[in-house]
């Protein structure tokens, strides 16, 4: 796959396709909450020239023009607040909708993209952080958008008034650009402040979710843990706050100095008119109403410009780097699909690989064979590249050199959705989903996950049959103890359940078993290899012509498997069946009886 960019797109381009994104999910309510919030500051204006028109009629003695002005100001005043209420309503039914459409697609890029680069790259983790904490408020960015159109326009008009009683008076408008311009400065240094200061903010997030919620509990009350954990927690939003906290006093000081040259600008222009020009009254009243409402409509267009330059845009902006990065994981994906069986095997050409953003090679020139209808084991101490070749072999990740074959096919020319559709297995880092134990185990299978017939073999597949028939309801026993009628597991047997939802694919040209018993004693996992094994080697394996692998760094539990291969400081360092290595008496014959002799 094609490396993808670093760097946050630009942020007009940024902010456009997030308008193309609102307008795609709902044009009307967006059309209507734009227009009404713009057209909700002409009478606001308006209203400045009312009063210039009722100072006048005042002033000449002139009662038909003071009466008229009089209404005009009232009927104004309602439609202030008729066109307030339409737009704020228009806006919060807009921001409802939005939301969950934001939602649900941040959701789906995340995991759409093929590859789990974005899941385990410190970088991306970062931003990623900053985009989930964000992405429940995104919905402001269109808020924040449309009452900065309606800033501009409110301070244009207003500037034409003031501009309509003497040029000059167009300085009010430019002794407001340097605010907006540090503003924009401030919001992107805060920013970066924020992405640098991110890691801080998911450790304290982390130590939070530790102390506030019931799994680790019990150990960190026996432990004495609480007060340590507290204290880190506290520590990390310290650190976070003070990186950021910096930078935003910084920005403070400049904006301050940008509101005290309009301030000055303010008071030289309300002499000039009053004293120097000596300008009808009319003319004083735009010049001290208007004048006044500058500085506030600038401060509020410099407010909606911190927010949509700031956390929105910023959102945004994260927002749209997830979807390139996501379309460019998916455009190199391949198209081809994987045969309806194996008939030579999966080869490991030369393959190295290493991570994205790192340096150290985790797997070095692989040359490996995983014969068709095969059983293949691989062992390791902890950091030999166990669990990375299998993410290679999954395409997770693609290597950094060489390649894998399947049947002598580049594995790369295939489509990942259509190769994954042929693997199944079981993870170490598996997930408990809290659904029925029926639905849990088969989601393994969508086309088939509430048919118990199809359910049922998997679960014995994975030993767990004993773990269902002790659930009040069996397999429609709903999983997890936050849910009401709920029924928490054990480590052990939510790993079967995760081994029998790996087990629901009977038409897999994989099959993986990446240490997912690692809460088991090494005799049940023996036999749970076993089982695989002997299942391997039935006809309805040979009908796919399948490969099993099983990962686990018990050199005793594996020797079952067709052929082992012995993973050490990112090479190949031996490989063949449990006989043949135990004869050569090397790595793996001294380790199996180290690890057999201390389990009995």
């Amino acid at each position: 796959m094609s490396r993808h960019s670093d760097e946050l797109p630009p942020a007009l381009r940024s902010l456009w396709r997030s308008l193309k994104f609102g307008y795609r999910v709902e044009p009307k309510f967006l059309v209507l909450s734009c227009g009404l919030t713009i057209c909700g500051v002409i009478p606001d204006v308006a209203v400045v020239f009312a009063l210039k028109l009722l100072a006048d009629g005042v002033a000449r003695g002139d009662r038909t023009l003071a009466y008229t002005a009089c209404l005009v100001v009232g009927a104004l005043t309602v439609a202030i607040w008729l066109l307030s209420v339409g737009s704020g309503r228009a806006v919060q039914g807009f921001a409802d909708r939005i939301t969950v459409a934001l939602e649900s697609h941040v959701a789906h890029l995340q995991a759409a993209a093929p590859g789990l680069a974005h899941h385990e790259r410190p970088e991306y983790l970062d931003r990623l952080a900053v985009l989930r904490n964000q992405v429940f408020a995104l919905n402001h960015l269109y808020g924040s958008l449309f009452s900065t159109a309606a800033s501009v326009v409110r301070v244009a008009l207003t500037l034409a008034l003031l501009v309509s009683v003497h040029p000059a008076l167009a300085l009010l408008g430019l002794a407001a650009l340097p605010g907006v311009a540090v503003s924009g400065w401030r919001a992107e240094k805060i920013r970066t402040a924020q992405e640098r200061a991110a890691q801080h903010g998911r450790r304290a997030r982390h130590l939070f979710v530790l102390a506030t919620t019931a799994g680790p509990a019990k150990e960190l009350r026996v432990a004495g843990l609480g007060d340590v954990v507290r204290a880190r927690q506290r520590e990390a939003r310290e650190r976070w706050y003070r990186a950021v906290s910096a930078m935003r006093w910084r920005g403070a000081a400049w904006q301050s100095a940008t509101w005290l040259l309009f301030g000055l600008t303010y008071g030289a222009a309300l002499w000039y008119v009053a004293v120097a020009l000596n300008a009808p009254a009319g003319d004083v009243v735009i010049v001290l109403v208007a004048g006044s409402r500058v500085s506030q409509y600038v401060a509020d267009l410099v407010a909606e410009a911190n927010f949509l330059r700031g956390d929105w845009l910023g959102a945004s902006r994260r927002l749209a780097w997830l979807e390139d990065y996501a379309a460019d994981q998916q455009r190199d994906q391949g198209s081809g699909t994987p045969p309806e069986r194996l008939r030579t095997g999966i080869r490991f050409e030369g393959v190295s690989f290493t991570y994205p953003g790192t340096d150290r090679q985790v797997l070095r020139d692989v040359d490996l064979t995983l014969p068709a209808g095969t059983t293949v084991a691989v062992v390791g101490e902890n950091g030999a590249g166990k669990t990375t070749l299998i993410k290679l072999l999954c395409r997770f990740y693609e290597p950094t050199s060489g390649r894998i074959t399947i049947d002598g096919d580049d594995l790369a020319g295939y489509h990942a959705r259509a190769w994954r559709e042929r693997i199944t297995g079981t993870f170490q880092d598996f997930f408990r989903f809290e659904f029925t134990a029926k639905r849990s185990v088969g989601v393994g299978n969508l086309p088939v996950a509430d048919d118990a017939a199809a359910v049922w073999p998997a679960i014995d597949r994975a030993g767990a049959r004993g773990v269902v028939d002790g659930l009040p309801a069996g397999l429609d026993t709903r999983l997890g103890a936050t849910w009401d009628g709920g029924v928490d597991l054990s480590f052990g047997q939510w790993q079967k359940i995760g081994v029998a939802r790996g087990s629901m694919r009977t038409d897999a040209l994989v099959r993986v078993l990446d240490e997912p018993t690692s809460a088991l004693d090494a005799e049940t996992e023996h036999e749970l290899f076993e089982r695989y094994a002997e299942e391997a080697a039935s006809d309805s394996r040979h009908r796919t012509g399948a490969i099993t692998v099983l990962v686990s760094h018990r050199f005793s539990t594996v020797r079952m498997a067709d052929l082992i291969v012995v993973l050490n400081g990112a090479e190949v360092l031996e490989v063949g069946s449990h006989e043949e290595l135990m004869a050569r008496g090397g790595t793996y014959a001294e380790l199996y009886s180290l690890q057999a002799r201390s389990y009995h």
